[in-house]
């Protein structure tokens, strides 16, 4: 695999996706050297629990994103429920609450093609278990940006429904057991 200098790490997921997410966040090397941010469709109702629960197993630090959280190496940022991420450049995101992208808000496809503009080739975007059709499309413009794609092995994932639509499209660089992510990401890390 060609080595890309990597700016940020994208992941989207849905149903099924929390167990792949945990078991990254305890492997990875603290000091990876670019961001990670995890767009998860969630309840937009719900108190968030999940960067306390990410944070109790990762040596990185994990910050839910807020307007205009300014993005930096070496965290996890977790995309706040019911709102799109938008990049406005290599540091800084907005938020934005417009209409439902596939049922969805955040939308994986909103966040993965705003990131794709910004980030180009040095952009990975991966795509996690899941029940509807988001993500494939940003994966699409991710692609045709330069960036990488990674999908989880469909075969593997709770909810194949997304990964599966992801494979079909053909445009990915790997595709991956859920255990071996953070090995991927991990791979990618920045001298």
């Amino acid at each position: 695999m060609e080595m890309k200098n990597t700016e940020l790490v994208v992941i989207g997921g849905s149903a099924g996706s929390l167990q792949v997410i945990l078991d990254m966040t305890r492997k990875l090397n603290k000091e990876i050297g670019f961001p990670i941010l995890l767009v998860m469709h969630r309840k937009a109702q719900s108190v968030s629990i999940l960067p306390t629960l990410l944070q109790q197993f990762s040596s990185m630090e994990v910050i839910e994103a807020e307007d205009k959280t300014e993005i930096l190496k070496n965290k996890i940022y977790i995309v706040p429920a019911d709102y799109h991420v938008l990049f406005e450049d290599k540091k800084n995101i907005s938020l934005d609450s417009s209409e439902k992208i596939n049922y969805s808000r955040p939308s994986i496809d909103v966040t993965f093609k705003s990131a794709a503009e910004i980030y180009g080739e040095s952009l990975v975007g991966v795509l996690l278990s899941g029940a509807n059709a988001d993500g494939v499309e940003g994966l699409e413009y991710i692609k045709k940006n330069s960036g990488r794609v990674w999908i989880q092995d469909p075969e593997t994932a709770e909810v194949s429904y997304m990964p599966k639509h992801a494979v079909a499209a053909g445009i990915h660089d790997l595709i991956f057991m859920p255990g071996d992510l953070a090995a991927h990401i991990n791979q990618l890390q920045t001298i």
